[in-house]
């Protein structure tokens, strides 16, 4: 049985819906009811939340595998997850972490993915970390200013990006759950092909069939309040102004092979994630 969380979330619900095709027997651990209506019908529903450890002994007991996604900057979820993992004899974690643990030096969106991977590690499990880059989804983000005023804030100006769609970040983690041979090992992840955020937009709005616009953001926090126009988190707000600096002066883009060499095909291109999600770009609407 594997058990799954995050499963409402961008990777979690390619996941859930890969794992229901290849006929798997998992269970989906959800907060909120409601949130898993469009699971589907296959998926075994539990509730609990990590944030409280007490919840979780139902959702664990008879797991022997696990997808692990915390969202958030902090570790307290992941240390309960792997307890409640070691209590329930889970034997293999497949953990989704993030190729920011890679940076030198570090970053601190890498150090708190590192911690996160120190405390899998430390319970004993056998685990497969997965780290990808930037998700194709982060494209979403842009919505409110598209929808307004037909326009994209861009912090990072010639830096570049190989963005990932997370369908390949779940069909990794499928075969990581299912097969054999994945156990220790780490996996970073990314797309093919590396974007400026210019180019980026120039494909969403080619999809969409309508004028996008980009405006060269004036100062980093600028972007940042764009994204998060109720404010966020002073340490989150500090890690994101850091990662556009790093963004901007990587003019190459970090680019692996990994998804082609797991899954004998290339990965998705920006441009077939884009013509799924077209609809959302003419509209607004990230539902559709």
């Amino acid at each position: 049985m594997i058990l799954v969380t995050g499963g409402t979330g961008n990777v979690g619900r390619e996941l859930v819906r890969q794992l229901d095709a290849a006929g798997a027997a998992f269970r989906v651990l959800v907060r909120d009811p409601a949130r898993a209506a469009a699971l589907p019908a296959s998926a075994e529903r539990v509730t609990g939340d990590l944030t409280v450890p007490a919840t979780l002994t139902a959702a664990f007991a008879g797991a022997d595998r696990l997808f692990l996604l915390t969202p958030g900057i902090g570790t307290d979820t992941t240390a309960h997850a792997v307890e409640a993992a070691r209590t329930a004899g889970v034997r293999h974690v497949v953990h989704l972490s993030s190729t920011n643990v890679l940076g030198d030096p570090m970053p601190a969106m890498g150090r708190w993915h590192h911690e996160r991977e120190q405390i899998v590690r430390g319970s004993g499990i056998p685990a497969t970390v997965l780290r990808p880059g930037g998700f194709m989804t982060n494209a979403l983000d842009w919505l409110p200013t598209i929808r307004e005023d037909g326009y994209v804030l861009d912090p990072v100006g010639p830096g570049r990006i190989a963005p990932i769609d997370p369908a390949d970040i779940a069909a990794v983690a499928v075969l990581a759950l299912t097969g054999e041979g994945h156990r220790g090992e780490q996996y970073a992840l990314t797309g093919a092909e590396a974007f400026t955020v210019a180019e980026q937009v120039a494909v969403i709005a080619a999809a969409a069939g309508r004028p996008i616009t980009v405006r060269p953001a004036r100062t980093a926090r600028e972007a940042v309040a764009a994204r998060f126009p109720d404010g966020a988190p002073p340490a989150l707000a500090e890690a994101l102004v850091e990662g556009f600096a790093m963004l901007r002066a990587d003019t190459e883009g970090f680019r692996t092979d990994t998804v082609e060499r797991l899954l004998g095909r290339r990965p998705a291109t920006f441009a077939d994630w884009c013509a799924r999600h077209a609809g959302a770009f003419r509209s607004g609407s990230a539902g559709q």
